[in-house]
């Protein structure tokens, strides 16, 4: 199949073969429409006249939408590859997917059946046969939808062309081929032996798809015939304008399978039981993701997200709010800026870069010490001391303690390694609360709470080093003795009687944690963040939209660390 990149009816006459697949043999347009909708729709209106008509505008009607539907889902399933690409609004990208749907796909005998339209949309239905060479067939079903737009220049109702039409899993650039597979499968094993698989446990897709693409062609196996969604190669430019390949990359997807390739073996450090705990938490709360680590060591024992099919856990990048309080916090204590037990600021407001920041609930804590103002989550504790930090102070103290924002993780599958860029004015201060430009996922929370409890960045890792021999990213300098201390007392207080303290009821006293809740653009509430430890193990979690982070994520790290103990 090629080289791939690293790293988841009715009866008919006697049919003619075009670009590929099975056209089917119809008696005029009035039958495809009968056909697709089983009732008929009526055409556009049109006009005789040559003068010239006025742009046709605003909202598309009930016959607009399914008229032009019919018309591509029509000539697609006939095999009219040029029609159906020009009952879109992007002819070249559709003409070139649809043709190799049939040239490169091996996708025939294509029955496409609309179903009820919503708004501007039509979701339909996809059966088809993917027949390759020697005999080799499967049959194929799957379900889709497409969205008719006005076209702006004339007013010209057409398909809102993007590559997930002809394939809910493709994305714009990806395509469909089948063949032998450039990688081998894999049979994943958790860390007793047993075999990882979808079936057993739903959220590892990703997980798994990502270890065949890194380790498939290494593990022994031999590869089979597969149907396969073949992404687009994803490059950015660095700095410097050299390629380098997208740290959030998605494997490549194995949707039908001809026949059987011989799989190698991959043994991962996954924990069956904290997997399977991971799993039935995170089904708890729409947009959620958790994943658990060993502090000591960096294995990953556990990742799970609620939507399986991307892998928000390890490549998620999203504002992490106040749990990422924990590197500030070290930030200030190095910095002789502010200590556990010695009072510390904690007023209403707080004003840098000409913006004013505030507390939740407006709240205001007098005469009270930084671990207090850190137990509560103060932002404007925070705030205060921005002005003797220096641009990039949180950046380096981000990366040169914590492991982050270098893009240099090799856990074994793709990751995100969080993204603590140098910023000015209101966005530093901003970062220091875990907004303006930070970014991370429940895999860097846990790997933070985890160098705060052990003093020493361990990179997170899924499969061993020892596997392929690579190098696991290293900080340049652990947390001095002192402020690991502080550190430390300032998550237990916090697990004990802070923001923390009901989720962690019960888990103590070897635990401590960090409470976070960021604001989104669009969104009512924020996303929920929670991160803690509880002896050797460390976990962090977010609920998307779920609000405070104590009482969303709370709940699911607590109970990963109880089952855990």
């Amino acid at each position: 199949m090629g080289n791939r990149r690293r790293a988841p009816e009715r009866g008919r006459t006697k049919p003619a073969v075009i670009g590929g697949m099975i056209a089917v043999v119809v008696g005029g347009a009035g039958f495809g429409v009968y056909a697709l909708y089983g009732g008929g729709a009526a055409a556009d209106d049109s006009s005789s006249s040559s003068d010239a008509k006025p742009v046709k505008k605003g909202p598309l009607s009930a016959t607009e939408v399914k008229s032009t539907a019919t018309a591509f889902l029509t000539a697609w399933q006939s095999g009219d590859v040029t029609t159906a690409a020009a009952a879109t609004n992007d002819t070249a990208a559709a003409r070139t997917l649809l043709t190799g749907y049939g040239k490169e796909a091996y996708i025939k005998d294509v029955t496409l059946t609309a179903k009820k339209r919503s708004g501007d949309a039509v979701p339909f239905s996809v059966k088809g046969t993917v027949a390759y060479k020697g005999g080799l067939t499967k049959p194929l079903a799957y379900e889709s939808e497409l969205t008719v737009v006005r076209r702006a220049k004339d007013g010209k109702p057409l398909v809102d062309w993007h590559s997930k039409v002809v394939h809910p899993d493709l994305k714009d650039g990806d395509k469909l081929v089948t063949g032998e597979a450039g990688t081998p499968p894999v049979k994943a094993l958790d860390r007793d032996g047993g075999e990882l698989t979808t079936a057993k446990y739903p959220s590892l897709g990703t997980v798994l798809d990502g270890l065949r693409e890194k380790f498939g062609k290494t593990a022994g196996g031999k590869a089979g015939i597969e149907l396969r969604v073949i992404r687009a190669e994803a490059e950015s430019k660095d700095a410097k304008g050299s390629a380098k390949t997208s740290s959030d990359e998605t494997p490549d997807k194995t949707l039908v399978e001809l026949s059987k390739g011989t799989p190698g073996t991959v043994r991962t450090t996954l924990s069956p039981g904290l997997q399977a705990t991971a799993e039935q938490q995170v089904a708890k709360k729409a947009k959620s993701s958790a994943v658990v680590i060993r502090p000591s060591t960096g294995e990953i024992l556990a990742v799970a997200n609620a939507g399986h099919g991307f892998n928000t856990a390890f490549q998620g990048s999203l504002a992490p709010g106040s749990t990422m309080k924990i590197i500030t916090a070290s930030l200030l204590i190095d910095k002789g800026l502010a200590s556990a037990d010695k009072q510390h600021p904690c007023p209403k407001y707080s004003t840098y870069g000409g913006w004013k920041f505030q507390n939740d609930d407006k709240f205001e804590i007098k005469g009270g010490t930084f671990k207090a103002s850190f137990a509560r989550s103060c932002n404007t504790a925070f705030i205060s001391q921005a002005k003797k930090l220096s641009d990039d102070d949180l950046t380096k103290q981000a990366q040169q303690v914590f492991g982050l924002g270098m893009d240099n993780w090799a856990i074994g599958v793709p990751t995100f390694d969080g993204s603590v860029p140098v910023q000015s004015q209101a966005q530093m201060a901003a970062s220091l609360l875990g907004q303006g430009g930070v970014r991370m996922n429940p895999l860097n929370m846990a790997s933070v709470v985890a160098t705060a409890k052990t003093g020493t960045f361990h990179q997170p890792y899924l499969v061993a080093p020892t596997v392929d021999k690579r190098t696991l990213a290293k900080a340049s300098r652990s947390l001095s003795s002192g402020t690991q201390a502080q550190l430390k007392e300032l998550l237990q207080y916090t697990a004990a009687a802070g923001t923390a303290a009901e989720a962690m009821a019960g888990l103590g006293p070897d635990f401590g944690a960090k409470t976070g809740s960021a604001e989104v653009d669009g969104q009512k509430k924020p996303n929920g963040w929670f991160t803690a430890w509880k002896g050797d193990l460390a976990a962090a979690g977010v609920v998307q939209q779920g609000g405070h982070g104590g009482e969303t994520a709370g709940p699911i790290v607590a109970a990963l660390l109880k089952a855990g103990s």
